[in-house]
């Protein structure tokens, strides 16, 4: 059936609540450092603007655990939006409150209105404790719009318990369209073969993902610090490289899936080790089924790797992409990661990046444009891809 999108309801003249992921990074002067999520959320807000509506943003910014916090204030946010939509977008000092009533209120048709913080508020992401706060978010719009696909896997105030209060009023916006599109299409029919490059630093926390995409792919692909426990599950000596005990079993069924299934498995074959965990260290390359020695750490994946993965993309028709191949945040271990994104830059397949360092690094090398879809939610996207839903996109109005 579909979800309710922009296109489908009249907005002339309307109040638009609408949530966006103006989650961004900001520096040690409360400077924005990457305003990709800002400027992903304009495409929504401009066809609004275009209905003759006025809108009201409400976002999240960063962990303030419930309170106040100049740090992670949204002025800079609102600021920047200003610049990126050529119009002054007002500022509520709050998210709620009288003030920030009579302020949404008084916007005329084409204005915008960014209220603070979502997360000063502990109901924000607790909405158990003050029911009445998503009533009172709500009663700031005649329409909502959810166009912040990173938050989706969150039953917050904002993002699901909000949906009572606006029936079949509840919208999705162009990027969690967009979201639902490309990420349902690797669930439900990727064309194949399907192949599926897993990285980042730990198993627990894509057991779940790996568990559920060995049953649909045609190949896997495992890096990062990840690797390591799949390596002790074989019995490859890792030295001090980081290590899930508790993960060595769920490894070795992963593994057995795969044979099982008659899904190829890549795991790297050779592994840049370093003697100590920092950008200056020493470091050399080993084949890994040789073992990396006492003392040594796996950095990166290795050239042999990269040459033995970058070829194989040119059978897959579908290549599902999520988390680091190496110590991504140390540049010279970053080169793993950056290889990968230039082959999969060049491959004529769909390919679908899970959010997330992988998208930074793709971002960082310039090469956006020639992926088929970068996802805006790491967690979110990988959640999607497990469960094949979320509570935020569930509680959308049917079309």
């Amino acid at each position: 059936m579909g979800k309710l999108s922009l296109q489908d309801m009249n907005l002339h003249e309307k109040k638009v609540l609408m949530r966006v992921d103006f989650n961004v990074p900001l520096d040690a002067n409360g400077q924005i450092t990457d305003d990709t999520r800002i400027r992903s959320a304009t495409h929504s807000i401009e066809y609004i603007l275009k209905q003759n509506a006025s809108i009201v943003l409400m976002s999240h910014l960063g962990r303030p655990k419930g309170k106040k916090d100049p740090k992670y204030s949204l002025a800079p946010v609102a600021k920047r939006l200003s610049e990126l939509l050529g119009k002054d977008v007002r500022f509520a000092p709050d998210c709620i409150g009288e003030e920030v009533q009579k302020m949404a209120t008084s916007l005329e048709p084409g204005e915008v209105l960014l209220l603070e913080n979502l997360r000063f508020h502990d109901a924000e992401e607790h909405p158990e404790k003050d029911p009445a706060f998503a009533e009172k978010l709500a009663s700031l719009g005649e329409v909502f719009v959810n166009d912040a696909f990173g938050t989706a896997h969150r039953k917050h105030s904002s993002t699901h318990t909000i949906a009572s209060f606006f029936p079949h009023k509840t919208i999705a916006g162009f990027l969690m369209d967009k979201e639902i599109a490309f990420l349902g299409s690797v669930v439900q029919n990727p064309k194949r073969p399907f192949f599926a490059i897993i990285g980042g630093a730990k198993v627990s926390t894509k057991t779940g993902v790996l568990t559920h995409l060995v049953e649909k792919i045609d190949g896997l692909f495992i890096g990062g610090g990840m690797a390591f426990t799949f390596f002790k599950a074989q019995g490859i000596s890792i030295g001090k490289s980081i290590i899930e005990e508790s993960e060595v079993e769920t490894a070795k069924k992963i593994m057995e899936k795969c044979q099982e299934r008659a899904i190829k498995l890549w795991l790297p074959v050779d592994i840049v080790i370093a003697d100590h965990f920092q950008n200056d260290a020493n470091t050399t390359t080993i084949n890994i089924k040789d073992g990396i020695k006492p003392g040594w750490i796996g950095v990166d994946i290795g050239k042999k790797t990269i040459q033995e993965w970058a070829a194989s993309f040119a059978n897959a028709a579908t290549i599902f992409w999520n988390g680091p191949l190496g110590v991504f945040e140390m540049p010279n271990f970053a080169k793993g990661t950056n290889e990968i994104a230039i082959a999969l830059a060049s491959t004529r397949a769909t390919t679908v990046v899970g959010g997330g360092d992988s998208v930074a690094a793709i971002q960082q090398l310039g090469i956006a444009d020639r992926f088929t879809h970068l996802s805006t939610g790491g967690g979110a996207s990988l959640e999607y891809i497990e469960y094949g839903h979320l509570p935020g996109i569930d509680v959308l109005s049917d079309r």
